[in-house]
């Protein structure tokens, strides 16, 4: 599962990053190739196979070489003169276990480790492409934020400069003039806030793909969302969460791999029964005060079976499987926690799905009847039958409106990559869907408001 291109035509498309606006697609790729958390997700599950290997390693023929040279000198008491020997040797050794249960064990737990090593780096996958989102999204909540505070200031403006104008002619009291100072006031506040927290929202996606994006792709005014045709079964999507969400398929391995280390302890009261064999040459030749010695080379050979049976270890191998029995206890509770969470989380995703579509709807509505009940407070400042307190409210009121459609919205599409994420089938074709809903240029949009 290591990282690589989409496509090379999408390559071709990151190149002009900053002569258009990216998009969600392009968005996720840079991040597939400078997150480190995707990264170090990546490292850790290479880290986990290799102890499947060394675990396989320890089940197969292990041969050493040894060579040695000695020199020895000899001195008796009370004799004069001395004796020195030199002593060569080399050889080969080699066993094979033949029976090992701990080993047998441990290498049953490397290989579930390792398969859940494979099933949360596609965990990660998933995360990143929630991450993404949530920080691509984030930038068009803020982009439409700082629309509409901006759209919000320039009224707050010309409300201000219209009651105090009134005021100048004596047909509005200097109450007037101070709610219409005071909104726009806030309005300016809130057009610093919403262009801070755009700016934060640019620089949290910087951190995401380690390049600076700063023109992004947005949802059209006429959006209209729709729940796609696999996912109108709520049961059916539990029970697909359940069999294959990467999260819970990488818990209930470790739950394996528990198991077999309780084995594995456990076997420390079994016997062990290994063959072995070896190989070596050695020569020995020397002097001494009434003359020299050597020897020929002398070459043994030998091969034989090793059975070692544990008969007392002071306790520690009884204390070893204790620990590993609660070590599963946790893993076993962890998995059942999971679970439950996941049926919740499933769940609620659907629930935030099919409430998404109500809910963009009447914030849609909300925006409308809002920015209907400012203009007709407009026209009745004018004519003299609304105050400009009451053109403040309905300004106020318009401007949530906008904020809230703006989150309902993108919430949206969030709510549908969660779902499939909780489901266990968030794949880039999911990213491709929603990409293509993105079609408006958010950031040239705001800069020719």
């Amino acid at each position: 599962m290591i990282r690589r291109s989409l496509t090379l035509a999408l390559a071709v498309a990151l190149l002009p990053m900053t002569a258009h606006a990216a998009d969600l697609l392009q968005v996720y790729e840079m991040a597939r190739n400078g997150d480190p958390q995707l990264s170090a997700a990546e490292s850790n599950r290479l880290y986990t196979q290799e102890g499947q290997v060394q675990a396989r390693a320890a089940l197969l023929p292990q041969i050493n070489g040894e060579a040695s040279l000695d020199r020895t000198r000899t001195k008796a008491d009370g004799v004069s003169g001395s004796t020195t020997s030199k002593t060569r040797t080399y050889g080969v050794n080699g066993s094979q276990t033949l029976f090992n249960w701990g080993q047998f064990a441990d290498l049953r737990a490397q290989r579930d480790l390792s398969k859940a090593a494979d099933y949360t780096l596609e965990s990660a996958n998933d995360n990143l492409i929630i991450r993404t989102a949530t920080a691509y999204f984030n930038v068009l909540v803020a982009i439409e934020s700082l629309s509409a505070a901006e759209t919000n200031e320039a009224a707050g403006k010309k409300q201000f400069d219209y009651a105090d104008k009134r005021l100048e002619v004596g047909l509005a009291p200097i109450t007037d003039v101070h709610e219409a100072r005071a909104q726009y006031d806030q309005a300016r506040a809130n057009t610093i806030i919403a262009r801070n927290t755009l700016e934060d929202a640019y620089q949290a996606l910087t951190e995401l793909t380690g390049q600076p994006v700063r023109d992004v792709r947005g949802l059209p005014e006429d959006f209209r969302p729709a729940i796609p045709a696999n996912r109108g079964n709520i049961d059916q999507l539990v029970t697909d969460a359940m069999s294959r969400n990467p999260d819970l398929k990488a818990q209930e391995l470790q739950v394996s791999a528990a198991e077999s280390s309780v084995s594995s302890a456990r076997a420390g009261h079994y016997p062990t029964l290994s063959l072995g064999g070896s190989w070596g040459k050695s020569a020995r030749w020397g002097d001494s005060t009434g003359g020299s010695s050597n020897t020929p080379d002398a070459t043994t050979n030998s091969i034989g079976l090793t059975l070692n049976v544990p008969i007392f270890a002071g306790g520690a191998t009884q204390s070893r499987v204790r620990q590993a029995l609660a070590t599963r206890d946790i893993q076993q509770d962890t998995y059942e926690q999971q679970k439950r969470a996941l049926d919740r989380n499933t769940r609620n995703a659907y629930q935030n799905l099919v409430a998404g579509i109500s809910e963009v709807e009447a914030r849609r509505l909300a925006v409308v009847s809002a920015q209907s009940a400012y203009d007709a407070s407009q026209v009745g400042l004018e004519v003299g039958t609304r105050t400009v307190l009451d053109v403040v409210q309905n300004q106020r009121t318009l401007f949530q409106a906008q904020l809230d459609y703006a989150q309902s919205r993108y919430n949206f599409l969030q709510a549908r990559l969660a779902l499939s994420q909780a489901v266990g089938d968030l794949e880039i074709a999911e990213v491709q869907d929603i990409n293509r809903l993105l079609t408006v240029d958010a950031t040239a949009k705001l800069q020719a408001q």
